[in-house]
């Protein structure tokens, strides 16, 4: 039997999204334990969430489908920027990661934004939802 392999995994934009997932749940463990239940899961359900959207998006048979999850996705994006905020504020990180960090979420939202772009072409050309 054949392994069937998601190509969602070869998008960069998930690719990138994946690698700043595992860097937010190793961050986050430094992060005092009062907000385990606070700050901490917010960061991580919503980093979760972008490489999910992304994924799930992938596997949507029309490209409205893919699209509007992609928008989710850059939605959660948008959501750490404010945590990573909130982080900085709260003095659990400094300023030199929460500049790198946003930095990074700002070239995810560009490269989202890039498939959406693409995603909303093909369906243009293709004249299907």
């Amino acid at each position: 039997m054949s392994e069937i392999r998601s190509t969602f995994e070869t998008l960069e934009v998930w690719r990138k999204s994946r690698e700043l997932r595992i860097r937010i749940s190793k961050l986050s463990k430094e992060f005092p334990s009062e907000e385990k239940y606070k700050l901490t899961d917010q960061m991580i359900r919503a980093s979760r969430s972008v490489t999910a959207n992304i994924a799930e998006g992938h596997g949507r048979y029309h490209y409205q489908e893919n699209i509007q999850f992609c928008r989710q996705a850059r939605g959660s994006l948008f959501e750490l920027i404010d945590h990573f905020t909130v982080a900085l504020d709260e003095k659990y990180i400094d300023d030199k990661i929460y500049q790198n960090e946003k930095s990074t979420i700002l070239e995810i939202i560009r490269i989202l934004n890039g498939y959406i772009k693409y995603l909303s072409t093909k369906k243009s050309v293709k004249g299907v939802d």
